[in-house]
């Protein structure tokens, strides 16, 4: 196995996981082809995705019940910051419908000292083809998020995201599911961290879709954002 001996290793690549066995392994071997510390954060799911993940080499924390992705997103957030080593952190779906590529150029980006927090955003290049009504209850979302805010992106629902360890200690999430999106920017803000956009690519396939990147989802995330 490729385990990323190359790559420094200050940078801990947490993955909410729920119910999501079929694609986890691929994701892990992926990720740890350049990022060797991987800890997948399973959220109660009952199809072995856990076993599956630290087959692939994760390290995996459990959730006996599901408390939803912000939950998990913490939880992951407090195993990393149990390391003193530990410089850097990437959130990164499950689904595998981000790329590494894109993960490991947000991280140089903090390493450069540029930023203390680097959003990923679907909107800023020409590579993800989003639908136009998805399109268009995204930017909902977006705009309701930079009005509460005060931080002004162009994605503000896109999980691929690179922190340091600086704004780990500063954002804190207590809402369990998916408005923590939303209080990651809020807690960026208030803390008043630097942070950046990069353009990253969203991989839609039928499986992404069908665990979630449908229509109904992305209006379930603007009531949640409305609401939340």
């Amino acid at each position: 196995m490729v385990t990323g001996e190359g790559e420094p290793r200050d940078t801990w690549v947490v993955v909410p996981l729920y119910q999501e066995a079929a694609v986890v392994g691929d994701v892990v071997r992926e990720l740890r082809a350049v990022f060797p510390r991987v800890v997948c954060v399973d959220d109660g799911s009952r199809d072995g995705s856990a076993g599956v993940a630290r087959a692939a080499g994760a390290r995996v924390v459990r959730h006996c019940i599901n408390l939803g992705q912000g939950a998990a997103l913490q939880t992951g957030f407090d195993f990393v910051l149990r390391d003193p080593a530990a410089r850097f952190a990437v959130t990164f779906d499950a689904d595998g419908q981000h790329t590494v590529a894109d993960a490991r150029a947000m991280v140089q980006r903090l390493r450069d000292g540029e930023a203390d927090v680097v959003f990923g955003s679907r909107f800023l290049d020409g590579r993800t083809a989003v639908a136009p009504v998805r399109r268009a209850v995204l930017r909902s979302a977006v705009a309701w998020t930079n009005l509460t805010t005060g931080v002004r992106l162009t994605d503000a629902h896109n999980g691929l995201r690179a922190l340091s360890r600086e704004a780990l200690t500063r954002v804190r999430l207590t809402h369990h599911r998916m408005a923590h999106a939303s209080e990651i920017v809020s807690k960026v803000g208030s803390a008043r961290l630097r942070w950046v956009e990069h353009p990253v690519e969203i991989r839609y396939t039928d499986y992404s879709r069908a665990k979630g990147q449908s229509l109904l989802n992305s209006v379930n995330i603007l009531v949640e954002t409305i609401l939340g």
